[in-house]
């Protein structure tokens, strides 16, 4: 046998008792190859670890190799009674693996489709003559991948190498929202401060006006109350009081009216003097609840700035441990390489002698 395609991956098996967990074979990636024997015409996967045979399957025309993931792909062995499960580096690698995976199995449908035809030709008259169908052998090879049909089992989180994790935006706009909305609150209160002043001011001085209205009016019935009492000391002139007093009497019914009213506006324009001074205490508070805001705001965009530098730190250990990674990657894979050319090299020499 010689090998024909070579690989590296993570090797896992099903277990064999829930059938649906993925069990590691081993630690760490490994060389996995194709191989082929001339004299039996029979492709087979061979993957070592060390000295022990993590995978030994032959390839049948039954076989099928699914992808589950972007980097994870399996099969089902039923001569060996298990399933296999391949973990690559990179979605590249898994491709190239599955289309040598179908070539091969093509080969092998056409090699055993050549193997009958050579017993049909070889088969013997007296077989024939003797009346029915001719039953081909069961060999490993028809045997083998029979259980391929049945449902492939899960593949579980620990089967796929993990994926790099995404960094997500910080949130920087939420601060600045805040602040805005606040700032449009506090242009309001003060627009409404300013109002609420005018009015409170344009009241004081009706107050004012209307007090001396009240006293204005109060001196002015005192003196008609002095005036009614001149006119009825007077009996020549009763009649002419008398009309005198009824109107007077009219005016100061209508004085008082004027005054329960100038008094109900002043009870009203008291209430209004109060809801001010209530609104001013809201003012007051709202502007001390935006300082604090401010402060909070400020806090959290140092503290935003302060995530950032870190971030931006990791990231680049990240991206320089990457191409380190890299680096030893590619020196394991030449060094690997080599190996493997040192060994068919030695192989030639042994077979030469």
């Amino acid at each position: 046998e010689q090998p024909i395609f070579s690989t590296r991956a993570h090797v896992f098996q099903i277990d064999p008792n829930t059938k649906k967990n993925w069990v590691p074979t081993s630690k760490h990636a490994v060389t996995v190859s194709y191989f082929y024997d001339s004299t039996r015409n029979v492709y087979r996967i061979i993957s070592l670890d060390g000295s022990k045979a993590i995978i030994n399957s032959t390839i049948t025309p039954n076989m099928t190799f699914t992808k589950t993931s972007q980097k994870f792909g399996q099969w089902a062995d039923s001569r060996a009674n298990t399933v296999y499960g391949l973990g690559f580096s990179s979605e590249h690698h898994l491709s190239k693996f599955a289309e040598k995976f179908q070539e091969f199995k093509e080969a092998a449908r056409i090699a055993k489709e050549k193997s009958h035809e050579k017993m049909e030709l070889t088969s013997t008259p007296s077989q024939e003559s003797a009346g029915g169908d001719i039953q081909s052998p069961l060999t490993p090879e028809s045997i083998n991948g029979t259980d391929d049909e049945r449902a492939m089992p899960e593949v579980t989180q620990n089967s796929e190498p993990r994926a790099e994790p995404t960094q997500n935006a910080l949130p920087f706009t939420h601060s600045s929202t805040i602040s805005k909305h606040w700032e449009a609150e506090l242009a309001t209160l003060k627009g409404n401060n300013a109002k609420l002043t005018a009015a409170l001011l344009e009241s004081t001085a009706n107050v004012k006006q209307w007090k001396q209205q009240l006293a204005a009016y109060q001196e002015e019935a005192e003196r008609l109350h002095k005036r009614v009492t001149e006119l009825e000391c007077v009996s020549s002139q009763a009649n002419a009081v008398h009309t005198h007093k009824t109107e007077l009497n009219q005016t100061i019914q209508e004085l008082e009216t004027t005054l329960k009213k100038k008094e109900e506006e002043i009870e009203g324009l008291k209430q209004e003097i109060e809801n001010a001074r209530e609104l001013q205490a809201q003012r007051d508070s709202l502007t001390q609840k935006l300082q604090e805001v401010e402060i909070r705001n400020k806090d959290l965009e140092g503290q935003l700035s302060d995530l950032e530098q870190r971030l931006e730190k990791s990231q680049n250990e990240q991206e320089a441990f990457r191409n380190n990674l890299k680096t030893l990657l590619e020196i394991l894979d030449g060094k690997i390489f080599e190996l493997t050319e040192l060994r068919d090299n030695l192989a030639k020499l042994i077979e030469c002698s």
